[in-house]
């Protein structure tokens, strides 16, 4: 069993948590979030808009929440450098923060005794994996990792699987996704891209991403053949990508659902 501590209560450190509660290998025993209280904490991991009540006990005091009675530490620290991991034995972190996801922000949290840092995001300068892609690359001297996007695990082992098997020339995704905590629920500024501040919940936005980008990281030899853009749409759940390649060696539609 290993001991993971979680930075960031936000969207994916709660679920994260959600999904460690189910794992007899793994061992929550700390949160950090300098913003949200035990007592919020608790009410946060108990009720879900999307994925419904925890399927368990939740309780708190004043310096732990409680998971079906078993306590999980709560720091409120802006830094992680200044984390006290090392006071809960705690081996691995999920950095969730999308705040600190170079390798030098990240690699903070090992001043205080922890082995290994997953970073819940890309990242310009971490090793990045996706699994069923590329983790037999990892190394044990890669301390601190990224697990890309939530749009480049999906499309990864998509890609992968027709590049292995025919070859991509070059390759188009779109992705139509749900709505994410950076969009706006009513209309309003948003400078950067004037689209993406338009309500969510009343409009199909155009956007771009960095998952075609990312595969390429993760699939070397389809670096620079990928490109793509994003639908953000008004629903609260399910995404899903559509790649168009041109292939290196003919295939059939049936050879191709075979090879998938």
């Amino acid at each position: 069993m290993v001991n993971v501590a979680i930075n960031g209560f936000g969207r994916i450190g709660r679920l994260v948590l959600r999904a460690a509660a189910k794992n007899p290998n793994i061992k929550v025993v700390a949160v950090n979030d300098p913003f949200i209280a035990t007592k919020y904490m608790e009410y946060m991991l108990k009720y879900d808009t999307v994925h419904g009540r925890f399927d368990g006990k939740i309780d708190h005091d004043e310096k732990n929440i409680y998971v079906d009675g078993k306590p999980i530490r709560v720091f409120n620290e802006m830094d992680p450098a200044n984390i006290k991991w090392g006071e809960e034995q705690v081996q691995y972190v999920v950095e969730s923060t999308g705040a600190f996801t170079t390798l030098e922000k990240a690699s903070a949290h090992m001043k205080n005794g922890v082995e290994k840092v997953v970073i819940s995001a890309p990242s310009s300068d971490a090793p990045m994996f996706v699994m069923g892609v590329n983790h037999e690359l990892y190394e044990k001297n890669m301390h601190v990792v990224s697990n890309a996007s939530c749009t480049t695990n999906c499309l990864a082992p998509l890609a992968k699987v027709v590049n292995d098997k025919f070859g991509i020339k070059e390759g188009l995704m779109t992705t139509v996704h749900a709505v994410t905590a950076t969009q706006k629920t009513v209309d309003g500024p948003s400078k950067k891209d004037w689209r993406g501040g338009r309500g969510a919940c009343f409009n199909i936005i155009p956007s771009s991403t960095g998952a075609a980008k990312a595969v390429g990281k993760v699939i070397p030899s389809l670096n620079g053949k990928l490109t793509g853009m994003s639908f953000r749409v008004p629903t609260a759940d399910v995404s899903v990508v559509d790649l168009t390649a041109r292939l290196v060696n003919p295939a059939s539609y049936d050879e191709i659902k075979a090879a998938i």
